[in-house]
């Protein structure tokens, strides 16, 4: 019976789902950027069927299927409420009365609409790769007879849990647990759909304890990074901190890097620039102005690779300075500028980063502040913490090898099917 059930070694047909694919910002986009990238170098022919914003892809044989939403969150115009034309059916309203009355519906919706693409695209593909929607229709693309593997890079449950210890009274503690109400459904559907794969040892931990989740169905993948793009390149700009983070989330600790900032400023010439869109009058633009940072801190968004390879090389200094991480590709692409890293030790940050990084107390203001003031007096070892990151991005991270072992996960879930298949047949014989 083990001779029948194997598949063979030929290129695959993958359908990979994203709800929203944010190619710059954002782990579930860069992640699908270049995971389709290697998978198709290697052969397979990959599929992204995709929600609003669309991702990037780099090459012409990867192909974009669009699974549009309402597209409720569009930068320019949040919460906006469509035109009676822009109806379409029932997942449409669903979606609307959803954000109208406070969640966030997009991986619930999207996961109904493209299970109706799946079915009717059944023969299509070998395999399907969930890049954490974990919406309920997920649970009926097994019922299609397609093997499904899922990513998770980390629970949300724990940007939940952060989200509600900053929330501000009743009203916005009321509105935070509405807006995560899918958590809950996403737990439901990963101790339900089988063999996952998350990013960290970390991130595993958390996904047994919130989501409940058997630790025999998870499998540990790290993430790669793109040499290519993200290498030394010689001077840097004096003075210059980076870091990569969504400006907004409390989770990211952007608010923790500009008052540390604030403070090292009266002192010595240092500037920030964070790779991100702050909202307009949101807490982060009141802040700036609370700290009076002026010209010290600059936003940046919507640059190309080569831009971001370069800003990240031009740096001083890189910082994380999230209050959790389930992995943090940033943190291993300015590791791979050279660029000496400080990161919280937070989440998955110790295990991604090991003894090449600075780590400081998550939400710890002063000890950020004490570190940057020392890094920056010291050439020296902002050039032995530089050199030790660039050497452990090249000994543990690249993207081919997690296209190859991505690859194996997906041939064991179709050996799994087959051997089902196998086995329900040989009951309605007997």
């Amino acid at each position: 019976m083990t001779e029948a059930v194997q598949t063979s070694d030929g290129p695959l047909r993958v359908a990979l789902l994203s709800y929203r694919s944010k190619p710059h910002c954002g782990g579930q986009g860069v992640y699908l950027r270049h995971l389709t990238r290697e998978l198709s170098d290697l052969g397979h022919r990959v599929e992204v069927l995709s929600g609003q914003p669309y991702p990037e892809l780099d090459r012409d044989d990867i192909v974009l299927t669009k699974v549009p939403s309402l597209d409720l969150y569009r930068d320019e115009d949040p919460f906006r409420t469509p035109a009676r034309g822009e109806f379409r059916d029932w997942i449409d309203v669903l979606e609307f009365a959803h954000m109208r009355t406070g969640g966030f519906p997009e991986p619930l919706t999207f996961s109904l609409r493209v299970l109706r693409e799946l079915r009717r695209r059944r023969r299509d593909f070998d395999v399907v790769h969930d890049n954490q929607v974990l919406g309920f229709g997920n649970l009926g693309i097994g019922r299609l007879g397609l093997p499904l593997v899922t990513s998770i890079h980390h629970p949300i449950s724990v940007d939940r849990r952060i989200e509600l210890e900053a929330a501000e009274g009743l009203g916005q503690k009321l509105g935070k647990r509405r807006w995560y109400g899918f958590v809950g459904m996403q737990a439901q559907v990963a101790r339900r759909i089988g063999p996952v794969l998350t990013v960290s040892g970390s991130s595993k931990v958390d996904i047994v304890k919130d989501f409940r989740v058997d630790p025999r169905d998870i499998e540990i993948l790290p993430l790669g990074v793109d040499t290519q793009i993200f290498h030394p390149r010689g001077e840097r700009v004096p003075g210059r901190i980076v870091a990569m983070a969504s400006a907004d989330a409390p989770i990211k600790g952007v608010d923790v890097l500009l008052r540390a900032v604030a403070k090292v400023a009266t002192e010595r010439d240092v500037h920030v620039v964070v790779v991100s869109k702050p909202r307009k009058d949101g807490p982060i633009e009141r802040l700036i102005r609370e700290l009076a940072l002026g010209d010290r801190v600059r936003f940046v968004s919507g640059v190309s690779d080569a831009e971001l390879g370069e800003l990240l090389a031009s740096a001083e200094i890189a910082v994380v300075p999230s209050r959790y991480e389930g992995f943090s590709l940033p943190a291993v692409e300015h590791m791979a500028s050279g660029t000496p890293l400080v990161a919280s030790r937070a989440g998955a940050l110790p295990e991604v980063v090991g003894d090449a990084a600075v780590l400081v107390p998550p939400g710890d203001v002063e000890e950020l502040a004490t570190v940057l003031r020392r890094l920056h007096d010291s050439p020296a070892e902002r050039a032995e913490r530089g050199a030790a990151g660039l050497a452990r991005v090249q000994e543990r991270y690249a993207w081919r090898a997690v296209a190859q072992a991505t690859v194996d996960h997906y041939r064991a879930a179709i050996r799994q099917r087959d051997y089902l298949r196998l086995a329900a047949a040989s009951r309605r014989k007997a």
